[in-house]
């Protein structure tokens, strides 16, 4: 049997016995939380740096404000926007503005531009994974600048000096770093914790030649498996022991160091002297 269609007049009636509007509701179920503060939307934009002659795709454009600060600067914003409500409403807003696009979609839909690109967004918490693959698997995009929590971006960038297997295997082609933290009360409404501006900068020349990228990643994989109990022994199941305390010494690695605390740049020089090169 087909579920009943939820009237608008029901739609309100449970908002109302919930306690909350439907903007209320539209926000937790898109995990909107907007960037209210002028000035620190102006620091994120122009941390961004968006080219003035490229096209910036925004995700999650909200109220626009961070939309309208991007036209500013550069050639075309599309703005996705997966409400409906604020696609509209933006779309009415800035009807005049040859430089804004506004897609009434989800921006994981969206396929990349034919020319070389940035995205830039405040975007919900809860997709931040999944964007952020978007972003790396698309070859054409230049800059990837994004709102999101706190502690996702000290994961990613080396927060208490470690760093995850998703940035060490990217590392070679993208460089990982974080902005400034913007406090929680700088959103409405507003959410639990701080967020934290995240870049990845595509490598205008990648660290290692991309015909060796798939073995770079098998030997990251390869050393967070934590077989053997370390590193060391990690690698030792694949490369001869002679090889890899040769890429230790020449990585600056004591033996028995813990893998998360390998920065990316001693990862590269592991696998240049376990390869050989």
């Amino acid at each position: 049997m087909a579920a009943a269609r939820t009237t608008g007049a029901q739609w309100r009636k449970t908002a109302q016995r919930s306690g909350r509007s439907e903007a209320d509701r539209r926000r937790r179920a898109h995990g909107q939380n907007f960037l209210v503060d002028r000035e620190t939307v102006r620091r994120f934009v122009r941390f961004a740096d968006p080219d003035p002659g490229e096209v910036v795709l925004e995700v999650g454009a909200g109220n626009g404000v961070i939309t309208r600060e991007l036209a500013r600067l550069c050639r075309q914003v599309v703005a996705y926007e997966i409400d409906r409500h604020f696609a509209d409403r933006l779309r009415e807003a800035t009807a005049e503005d040859p430089r804004i696009e506004v897609v009434a979609d989800d921006f994981l839909k969206s396929s990349q531009p034919k020319v070389p690109f940035s995205v830039v967004g405040n975007i919900p918490f809860g997709n931040t994974a999944d964007i952020v693959d978007w972003c790396l698997n698309a070859r054409r995009l230049r800059t990837t600048t994004l709102v999101t929590q706190l502690e996702y971006a000290r994961k990613r960038t080396g927060g208490y000096r470690r760093w995850s297997r998703l940035t060490v295997a990217t590392w070679p082609e993208v460089e990982w770093r974080m902005g400034e933290r913007i406090s929680r009360h700088w959103f409405r409404p507003v959410p639990a914790v701080d967020s934290a501006v995240l870049r990845l900068e595509r490598r205008p020349v990648p660290l290692i030649p991309p015909g060796l990228m798939h073995d770079f990643r098998d030997v990251v994989e390869t050393g967070f498996t934590g077989k053997g109990g370390s590193l060391d022994a990690s690698l030792r199941q694949r490369f001869p022991a002679r090889r890899v305390a040769a890429a230790f010494r020449r990585a600056r690695l004591e033996k028995g160091v813990v893998v998360a605390y390998v920065t990316p740049g001693q990862w590269v020089t592991l696998f240049e002297e376990l390869h050989g090169r």
